[in-house]
């Protein structure tokens, strides 16, 4: 199911068909009223089941050229995205809110976060959770860049409830820990 991911999408969100695509998936709910009303036999259960997974095939293609097909309206919500990002990933309102998360990002936007990730994963190849990462990531070197904070403090800053949270999460995205970034990366 983890494959149909549009099952967690609100109404608002919901599948745009052209004429041609409601016939498709009108004829294939008819195969499976037809299979699940008549009299059912040793090969009925792997009809239905050939059925809905036809049914649901068509669904992830349908979405994924509506996700082409409405790129103007999805360029838009990339940016206000990007733009309510970098609101929610400052320091201040880390320190009030806590990590931005992609439910209450989604929510902000008026999507649900399964279309949120979908359509972001379509428009740039990377979840809202990833970029969430890539945010962090960056406040977090220029913290150890340009201050003297302690890895603790900007562990506490940036919403890590430990500081060996924060030195995992670096050591993942950038293969070393904080204090050899800081090392490395230092002007003078």
């Amino acid at each position: 199911m983890s494959d149909y991911s549009f099952f967690e999408y609100e109404a608002n969100e919901a599948l745009h068909l052209s004429d041609q695509e409601k016939e498709i998936l009108e004829r294939i709910v008819q195969q499976l009223q037809i299979e699940y009303s008549g009299n059912l036999d040793s090969y009925s259960k792997d009809l239905l089941i050939s059925n809905l997974e036809l049914l649901l095939n068509y669904a992830k293609r349908f979405y994924g050229r509506q996700f082409i097909t409405r790129t103007a309206v999805q360029k838009d919500s990339v940016e206000h995205f990007h733009t309510l990002l970098k609101e929610r990933c400052s320091i201040e309102t880390i320190a009030q809110s806590g990590m931005p998360r992609v439910k209450t990002l989604a929510q902000a936007m008026g999507y649900s976060p399964n279309y949120l990730s979908d359509m972001l994963k379509k428009e740039t190849g990377k979840t809202a959770q990833e970029f969430i990462k890539l945010q962090l990531l960056d406040l977090g070197i220029k913290f150890l860049i340009h201050t003297n904070e302690p890895i603790y403090r900007i562990a506490d800053l940036l919403g890590f409830e430990q500081p060996s949270s924060f030195t995992k999460f670096l050591k993942l995205q950038v293969g070393i820990s904080p204090v050899e970034y800081r090392k490395q990366h230092r002007r003078g």
